[in-house]
């Protein structure tokens, strides 16, 4: 028997290590974020000139993504999946329903801003229910 067969693997240290990197990264990004009279400035560039307008509302958009990708990533090799054919008629796997979720709460954030402007709050709470819809029946 090799040692790599008895060798058990500890998810719960994967997970909790997982958590802590996406947490320091989260914590970072509130560190360094703007402030305007000792209160977060949520719409100040966070890097001056910078090419691209990285507010803390865009770096929270995209840790919010990396945060899911580490969650799915982890989900796939802790408990491997086969497809599954739902209500669209195609096998689709996590990642794919991840995906159509996240496709179609961006259509639903463009449609929300032309018929109702600003706040998006209603928009994002309809994007959670579509997504949770789209886990459970796609």
């Amino acid at each position: 028997m090799t040692v790599a067969a008895t060798r058990t693997v500890n998810w719960t240290a994967i997970t909790l290590s997982a958590i802590g990197v996406m947490a320091a990264a989260l914590a970072i990004l509130f560190a360094v974020a703007p402030k305007k009279d000792g209160a977060l400035d949520w719409f100040a560039p966070m890097i001056a000139g910078g090419w691209m307008a990285w507010t803390l509302p865009v770096a929270l958009f995209f840790w919010v993504i990396a945060s899911l990708l580490v969650t799915m990533t982890l989900l796939a090799i802790r408990f491997p999946e086969t497809p599954r054919i739902g209500i669209l008629r195609i096998e689709t796997t996590r990642g794919d329903r991840l995906f159509i979720s996240l496709l179609g709460s961006a259509f639903l954030h463009l449609i929300w801003l032309y018929f109702a402007g600003t706040p998006l709050w209603g928009a994002t709470a309809l994007c959670l229910v579509y997504a949770a819809a789209v886990f459970r029946w796609v």
